[in-house]
């Protein structure tokens, strides 16, 4: 027969066992809160620029060449107060193609362009797409919140899923 625990020893061990799991609680939520953050900080660099657009110069660019991570073209403005430039720098991704047009927003006091509009929009968002899956992976397995953890991910692959139709249809 194996002797019963003192009282104080259980009390002991509950307390234990409260402040582990208070712990890993506070750890993976901030974990998760720091994934998400830097989701966020990663696309405002660029969604700024799209989503604020007001007072930017707006326009389109001819893309004539694509060397490395960028391609150029020039800039035709459609927006007041915008200028034409004979060369300005789109990044370059899959969808970015030499022939093509884009609607574009130029960073302020920069010969840099961002894609605008419904595509730009989404494709500026898919570093916190990104985080949202990954922060899903925390919240679920850290933080044993199923339910979150299927809202975040499925979160992460609608933006994500969004942006690659948005910008593969041209828009």
């Amino acid at each position: 027969m194996i002797p019963a625990m003192p009282a104080s020893a259980t009390s002991a061990r509950r307390a234990s066992v409260t402040a582990l799991r208070f712990g890993r609680v506070a750890a993976m939520g901030a974990v998760a809160a720091l994934i998400v953050f830097a989701g966020v900080w990663g696309s405002w660099g660029t969604a700024q620029h799209v989503m604020l657009a007001k007072g930017r110069e707006q326009g389109t660019v001819r893309v004539t060449a694509c060397t490395g991570h960028t391609c150029t073209g020039a800039f035709t403005p459609v927006s007041a107060g915008a200028r034409a430039r004979a060369r300005v720098e789109l990044a370059k991704s899959v969808a970015v193609r030499k022939g093509q047009t884009y609607d574009v927003v130029l960073k302020p006091g920069t010969a840099v362009a961002v894609r605008s509009g419904p595509a730009g929009i989404l494709y500026a968002w898919v570093p916190l797409g990104g985080a949202l899956l990954l922060a899903s992976v925390v919240v679920a397995g850290g933080l044993r919140l199923t339910r979150v953890a299927w809202v975040l991910a499925g979160c992460g692959v609608a933006l994500l899923t969004g942006a690659f139709v948005a910008v593969s249809a041209g828009s």
